[in-house]
């Protein structure tokens, strides 16, 4: 599975406009609603709250990971987004999250869904590339950085 797989251009936001965690679970749902035809926005917000419930999805270093399994779902979809300012997500670090992607897997496809997350936490472990998402404008500029990163693995 590459980053590719899940994820498209048109599924990257540069600024997001949600300035606390509910609602930037809220613009997240609305960025992958159309991917997922059965969906809803409410339910895609219901799926990635009750798994915050469980435990913060923000890991650190500025990054959370929202996901959650949608019975109906017919593949893994993701999104990105980040929030140059920075949202307070209940990170395990307790600072800012500035980069976010979004899963949403099928639920009966547990091993693609940890196959997703691992590849994510691999992009990301990279602190120089956290820095270059950081500074790049477009949803283009950003789609391209994450794929050219993703192909070094």
């Amino acid at each position: 599975m590459t980053i590719t797989d899940i994820l498209s251009a048109d599924r990257v936001i540069p600024e997001l406009t949600a300035a606390t965690k509910d609602a930037v679970l809220e613009e997240l749902a609305r960025l992958l609603v159309g991917q997922i035809p059965q969906a809803t926005p409410e339910r895609l917000v219901a799926v990635l709250r009750e798994r915050e419930r469980l435990n913060s999805t923000a890991i650190g270093d500025g990054i959370a990971i929202p996901h959650g399994r949608l019975s109906g779902t017919k593949s893994v979809v993701a999104g990105f987004a980040r929030s140059t300012q920075g949202v307070d997500f209940d990170a395990v670090d307790q600072q800012p999250t500035k980069l976010f992607f979004v899963l949403i897997a099928p639920d009966d496809a547990a091993a693609m869904h940890l196959k997703a997350l691992a590849r994510i936490s691999r992009l990301l472990k990279d602190k120089a590339f956290r820095e270059h998402l950081l500074v790049l404008k477009s949803p283009a500029e950003l789609y391209d950085a994450i794929v050219a990163e993703d192909a070094k693995f």
